[in-house]
């Protein structure tokens, strides 16, 4: 084996963390392909945002855990406590990204509106409800408005602009009466 270089702990350690660095960029560059481990384990339990698997995680703790063992071995350390040194500094890069992008994750908006959103809501008829017959209504969810294709609860007509309560969603009607 003398076609091998000695290796020293700082060496090692400034690779590792090299090897690291390199999958971050590559995980950064091409997105999720790396994501095959991330759903397998869900922390939170809301089915969402990035896992404590996540590639970027692995990745910042890999770099860390190179880059504070690199540091402890130049400080003195043997590689033992030196690969302490660098796992604490790993655990803790590695978790505090994670909760950053947990609050990226969080920080997302949807547009969806739900039917459990709209029921108990204040709407206004904007197309009058016939009697027997449908019409259109409008209501606002969060800074969303929302247009819905209305039927009245008793089958009489809601003549437009008039203030009514969504009861029941119906597939994509919903079912009124006036407010």
């Amino acid at each position: 084996m003398d076609f091998l270089p000695p290796f020293n702990a700082f060496g090692v350690f400034l690779a590792i963390a090299a090897v690291g660095f390199l999958f971050l960029i590559v995980t950064l560059i091409f997105g999720e392909i790396f994501e095959f481990f991330d759903h397998d384990l869900d922390v939170g339990g809301d089915h969402g945002g990035p896992g404590i698997l996540s590639s970027r995680v692995i990745a910042v703790f890999i770099t860390a855990f190179g880059a504070f063992g690199a540091i402890g071995t130049n400080n003195g350390l043997s590689p033992g406590p030196a690969s302490g040194v660098g796992l604490g500094g790993g655990l803790l890069l590695g978790g505090v990204i994670y909760a950053f992008l947990r609050f990226l994750y969080g920080q997302q908006a949807t547009s969806e509106v739900l039917a459990s959103d709209l029921v108990g809501q204040s709407a206004r008829v904007v197309i009058g409800i016939p009697a027997n017959g449908v019409g259109q209504v409008r209501c606002r969810i969060g800074e969303e408005l929302v247009d819905k294709i209305a039927q009245s609860r008793d089958g009489l007509a809601i003549a437009e602009n008039t203030p009514v309560l969504i009861e029941e969603v119906l597939g994509e009607t919903v079912i009124v009466k006036k407010h």
